[in-house]
């Protein structure tokens, strides 16, 4: 094939092709009779593996040497093993990033499904309307809980009336005040309390932040809506203060990343416009 096709073939252009080759990325290509680049399907393959390869983020040299090795299956260049443990590190780091997406992605399917329930329940209502009543659950509430209160306290503002509990309380944990301090809220004053003290009472939205607070989470009566979102528990992160309080920031971040939009559909399916004041307000 000619370098058209094998750029055609590979998704790429003839020009990236020609600078691989320039570079020592890819070695020279053979010459038909008139000159012209002439390539097989082992060059093809080669092709395709160092494009991976960059798309993993690897450099073009060492893309081009660790493709080399794959397909020439030639002699094993032992510089190449601290590379491949490097990439095989960024391969779990992108693989955990796109679980994380895909439970994120989840998450935002059943809000938008239970938003969609409370909305039809509350058509025709003549009632005023209140704030939306959320409830966190984690087995502690100590961090996840307690950091999704807060978030959702301070960008929800009087449209929502938020607490928190636990299954097993047991103190609000210091980190978690410090990474809500980083994001101006004084959560200093914070109590962790028993789901128990909530029983009885109505909520829009019951949203358990793990697995454990899941499975033994009471059932509330007339709560429109039960809503999981599963979240690493950062106080099992051992380490440094630094390790520990990078854990808490991350659940911080994944916390922001689940409240924002839920702020909007739960809005709007109280028949509300974001950001414009509660009506019983």
């Amino acid at each position: 094939m000619n370098v058209s096709e094998l750029a055609r073939r590979a998704g790429v252009t003839a020009s990236a092709i020609r600078w691989y080759e320039a570079a020592g990325v890819l070695p020279a290509p053979r010459r038909a009779a008139n000159g012209y680049r002439r390539y097989g399907e082992g060059d093809l393959a080669r092709l395709r593996l160092v494009v991976s390869l960059r798309r993993l983020g690897l450099a073009p040299l060492d893309a081009g040497r660790l493709a080399g090795v794959c397909v020439g299956r030639g002699a094993t260049d032992l510089e190449l093993e601290p590379l491949i443990a490097r990439q095989r590190r960024e391969i779990a780091r992108q693989r955990d990033d796109l679980e994380r997406l895909e439970a994120e992605l989840t998450d935002l399917e059943l809000t938008i499904a239970a938003a969609g329930r409370a909305g039809a329940a509350q058509e025709g209502s003549s009632v005023p309307a209140a704030p939306i009543r959320v409830l966190f659950v984690c087995t502690g509430n100590s961090a996840r809980s307690q950091i999704a209160e807060a978030l959702l306290t301070q960008h929800g503002g009087a449209d929502f009336e938020v607490h928190s509990a636990g299954t097993e309380p047991k103190g609000v944990n210091p980190y978690t005040i410090r990474v809500l301090a980083e994001a101006g809220i004084d959560w200093s004053a914070a109590t962790s309390d028993p789901v128990t003290a909530y029983l009885g009472q109505t909520f829009d939205y019951v949203i358990t932040v793990c697995d454990r607070a899941r499975e033994t989470c009471p059932v509330f009566p007339g709560s429109t809506n039960s809503l999981h979102w599963g979240l690493d528990d950062p106080a099992e992160v051992e380490g440094d203060d630094e390790t520990r309080l990078a854990a808490f920031r991350r659940t911080r971040v994944e916390v922001a990343q689940r409240i924002r939009p839920f702020i909007e559909i739960a809005l709007r399916a109280a028949g509300r416009r974001p950001g414009s004041p509660a009506a019983a307000h």
